[in-house]
């Protein structure tokens, strides 16, 4: 029996049934119905290989942020050929987001290879290379999922009332179907705690504001009765779509009213070819911000804002290069001056991850990356801050799903540490009094070091320091230092040596000079001095001499009356420091103790004139000065 026939009857029979499935899969990707997309790509492929079938349902994956599929996809289309720059681009990002760094680095350098210029993989690469920083400090957060009952995702919560409102998906069951991922259309959801400290179950908000597409994220005015919300643009059964069928997201407002949220209206500036979504309110309620893909942004979504006028709002103004990328920016919060937004664009760990700005007069500050473990290797989101601003919640699929997650803050861990030792034989000091001074509460901390010369303290956030030690014998010296601005845990380390005291023993100030038949305080002197006032006002039972020299130049009578110039000049702007004049006293020597063989009549450089002009100081007493 010849079975070749038969062969070549099931060959033609699989090859008939994968191009039944890709007829399907392409139509559903074509209308973005990416879950039904994938089913048939799957199917297709299992029985035949083909490049732009495998290439469609990798991006298909991705875009349903399925990865590891989206991973597999685009390796097997590389197999048969090189990607395109774009394509290259989101098997790196989908690599990324795998903890895949090496692998996701190489396609980053595809990318610019052929697109050195190419922002969005500069950025990417850039953050592989720098990985570590994100994890500089892993104790400013605590994150915890919060569990919704009866939700496949959900995200974007806002506080409201005691609980917050939310956008959630829930599995389809006899609810119609969301195309992109099989689930249903978002809702807005209410949450409220228990009496346990649980969440109760979600309960979808009252009205007219649910509708039969898509509704989410929302945020709410001061007074809690006046919503701004993205919805798809529909009317009634039928969702409306631009020239390329692409349905859009606009932003709507609806009032509380008796029987729910209702008396629903759109914003001014939305349109019918572009998105305007996620909307976020200033606490005056003056000024709007949002995101949208209007033309003549920077690139994806951007982020605008829009002013409260007598007769609307105004027109929407780009928030500019310093934040927008030509990625996406995505879910704006705003606190105060501070503005929380997502971002795939700056410099992350992966997928999008939530930076924060500070507005400064017309512009906004460099936005700064919040770090792990608010940002992952996932799509981490829509952070918004309690009023306590010290919690919060953020969005991300990090447990492989979007989820709600709590967070709080926690202050960095700082610390001041040193060691005091003898400054001439270098030796760790014991019982050395070390006082730590809080100039910003006006409190002080004294401990007495052991015999290894350490010091330590607890330092608080945002606070300004003096730290001073000293024990009998040894001059006292003092620092000032300040952890303001500081958000990550540090170890500040001060280490000090102690000079004895010792009666009319000559100290040089270095870097004490002056400019050539001069006496006035150069600002590079005065940075010296000013360490001086400080070690002067440090030892109140000391009392000084500080005396000042001269080059061999002109005669000795000038010199003279030179260096009591310059002493005298130096001693006045100690006092004006705090110095108690009692306490010390200036004296000129002129050109009768120089420091090297610089004499009347012997050639030398400039700088070996110049090292003979210099300023010193000895301890002339011991004990308070006489009244």
């Amino acid at each position: 029996m010849n079975r070749k026939p038969l062969l070549l009857l099931s060959i033609l029979a699989l090859a008939g049934c994968a191009s039944q499935h890709l007829v399907q899969a392409d139509k559903a990707y074509d209308r973005m119905a990416y879950a039904d997309a994938t089913t048939h790509y799957e199917k297709a492929l299992s029985k035949i290989d083909d490049r732009d079938a495998a290439l469609r349902a990798a991006d298909a994956y991705r875009r349903m942020n399925r990865a590891q599929q989206a991973a597999t996809w685009y390796a097997k289309a590389e197999q048969s050929g090189p990607l395109t720059a774009e394509q290259a681009l989101h098997h790196g990002q989908v690599l990324q987001s795998l903890g895949r760094t090496e692998e996701a680095q190489h396609r980053f350098a595809n990318v610019l290879a052929t697109s050195p210029n190419d922002q969005l993989a500069l950025s990417a690469s850039d953050a592989i290379e720098g990985l570590q920083a994100f994890f500089i400090d892993t104790t400013l957060f605590t994150v915890s999922k919060v569990d919704l009952p009866g939700l496949e995702s959900a995200f974007s919560a806002t506080p409201y009332k005691n609980g917050f409102v939310f956008a959630g998906e829930r599995s389809t069951g006899s609810q119609r179907e969301n195309p992109w991922n099989g689930l249903s259309f978002l809702d807005l959801y209410e949450a409220r705690p228990t009496a346990s400290g649980s969440w109760g179950n979600p309960i979808p908000l009252p009205g007219k504001v649910n509708g039969r597409y898509h509704d989410g994220p929302a945020v709410f005015d001061a007074t809690g009765k006046v919503m701004y919300f993205t919805r798809s643009d529909y009317y009634k059964f039928r969702l409306n779509k631009d020239g390329s069928a692409v349905s859009h997201l606009k932003l709507y407002r609806a009032e509380l009213g008796p029987d729910g949220w209702g008396d629903i209206h759109e914003f001014l500036h939305n349109g019918n070819d572009f998105s305007t979504g996620h909307a976020a309110l200033s606490a005056d309620g003056n000024t709007l911000y949002f995101i949208s893909d209007r033309p003549g942004g920077l690139g994806g979504t951007d982020l605008y804002r829009s002013d409260r006028l007598d007769d609307g709002w105004s027109a929407p103004e780009n928030l500019g290069a310093t934040l927008n990328t030509p990625g996406n920016e995505m879910f704006p919060t705003v606190r105060g001056d501070t503005l929380f937004f997502a971002s795939n664009g700056h410099h992350g760990l992966g997928g999008l991850d939530i930076f924060f700005t500070v507005r400064e007069g017309d512009g906004w500050r460099t936005p700064e990356n919040l770090n792990y473990p608010i940002n992952t290797r996932h799509d981490d989101f829509a952070l918004v801050m309690a009023p306590d601003g010290r919690s919060g919640y953020l969005s991300s699929n990090r447990t492989g799903t979007d989820r709600i997650h709590a967070f709080t803050v926690n202050d960095p861990t700082l610390i001041l540490t040193g060691t005091f030792r003898d400054e001439e034989k270098y030796l760790p000091m014991a019982d050395v009094e070390v006082k730590l001074f809080d100039l910003t509460t006006d409190s002080v901390i004294t401990l007495i070091t052991g015999t290894d010369g350490v010091f330590r303290f607890d330092l608080k956030p945002d606070h300004d320091y003096r730290v001073m030690g000293g024990k009998n014998g040894m001059f006292t010296e003092s620092r000032e230092m300040s952890t303001r601005g500081q958000r990550t845990s540090r170890t500040y380390v001060e280490d000090f040596n102690l000079k004895e005291v010792v009666i009319d023993k000559p100290i040089v100030i270095e870097s004490i000079y002056y400019d050539y038949d001069r006496w006035d305080i150069r600002p590079d002197a005065a940075v010296e001095l000013d360490k001086v006032a400080r070690l002067f006002i440090d030892n109140p039972n000391l009392s000084f001499e500080l005396s000042s020299h001269t080059d061999s130049r002109a005669s000795d009578q000038y010199n003279l009356v030179l260096s009591e110039a310059r002493a005298k000049s130096a001693v006045d702007y100690l006092i004006r420091k705090g110095v108690d004049p009692d306490r010390i006293t200036a004296r000129g020597y002129g050109e009768r103790r120089l420091v090297n063989h610089c004499r009347d009549g012997v050639e030398c450089t400039e700088e070996e004139h110049q090292a003979n002009r210099r300023t010193e100081f000895k301890v002339t007493k011991v004990g308070a000065p006489l009244p």
